[in-house]
C-alpha cells in the first residue's frame, strides 16, 4: 500500500495484444513476444486517451517493464504524447508473473495435464516452479517505495497480472484469499487506470482481451 505521501499521479496500463496472447500461449516473464496488429491498435487507443487527458508534451515520467512488448506499447504512447521514448525508465520489478516450466506453452496443453490454470476472477494459477503472488507484491512494492518521492506524474506500462498486484497495493486492496496478496480487478487490454492518493479510476476502458 502507498504511504500516503506519494507524489503525483500514476497512469497504469498493460501492453497491447501479443502473438502469444493471440495464439493462447502462457507468456509470463518471457522477455520478447511482439505485438500483433490488434496490439498496436490498442496502444494507439491508449495513446489517444492519454493525449486527450494530458495534452502534448505533458510533464511526466515514462516507466516500463523491460519486456519488448511493453516497450513497443510505450513507443506508440510516447509518440501520441510528443515525448521521447528514449528517455523512458525500465525496472525489472515491473515484469510479468514468472510461469516457470509452463511459460511459453499453449494453455490447452497445460490444462490437459494439470486442469484449469485461470481462476474464476481471471488470475493465473502459479506454476509449481513459478512465481507466487506474494513475491510479485514484494517486488512491485519495492518499486513503489523507490518512486514515492519522484515528482510529477508517471505513465507505467507493464502486464496483466503484475499490474493487478501493483494496483491492489497502491489502493490498499484486501489480500486475495487464495493468493495472499492484494489484487485489483482485471480490465481489458487497452485500458488506462489512474491512481491518485491511493484511489483508482479508469479514464479509458480498452477493447482487448479481458480480464487477464
Amino acid at each position: 500500500m502507498t504511504t500516503g505521501r506519494r507524489q503525483g499521479r500514476d497512469f497504469i496500463a498493460r501492453h497491447g495484444e501479443t502473438v502469444f496472447n493471440a495464439a493462447r500461449r502462457l507468456q509470463g516473464d518471457w522477455p520478447h513476444t511482439p505485438l500483433t496488429r490488434a496490439g498496436f491498435a490498442q496502444a494507439d487507443e491508449m495513446g489517444r486517451a492519454l493525449r486527450n487527458l494530458l495534452g502534448a508534451k505533458p510533464m511526466l515520467t515514462l516507466w516500463s517493464s523491460p519486456s519488448g512488448r511493453a516497450l513497443q506499447t510505450l513507443a506508440v504512447i510516447a509518440e501520441h504524447l510528443d515525448l521521447d521514448w528514449h528517455g523512458a525508465k525500465t525496472d525489472d520489478r515491473l515484469v510479468e508473473i514468472g510461469m516457470g516450466g509452463w511459460g511459453g506453452r499453449y494453455y490447452a496443453d497445460v490444462i490437459e495435464e494439470v486442469g484449469p490454470v485461470i481462476t474464476a476472477d481471471g488470475l493465473l494459477r502459479p506454476a509449481p516452479d513459478g512465481e507466487h503472488y506474494d513475491a510479485i507484491a514484494r517486488r512491485v512494492g519495492g518499486w513503489v517505495a523507490d518512486t514515492d518521492d519522484e515528482p510529477g506524474d508517471r505513465v507505467v506500462i507493464m502486464h496483466g497480472i503484475s499490474s493487478r498486484v501493483l494496483r491492489g497495493l497502491m489502493t490498499g486492496a484486501e489480500a486475495h484469499p487464495a493468493f495472499d496478496a492484494p489484487i485489483a480487478p482485471g480490465l481489458p487490454q487497452g485500458s488506462v487506470v489512474l491512481i491518485e492518493a491511493g484511489r483508482e479510476s479508469v479514464p479509458h476502458v480498452g477493447s482487448g482481451h479481458a480480464p487477464a
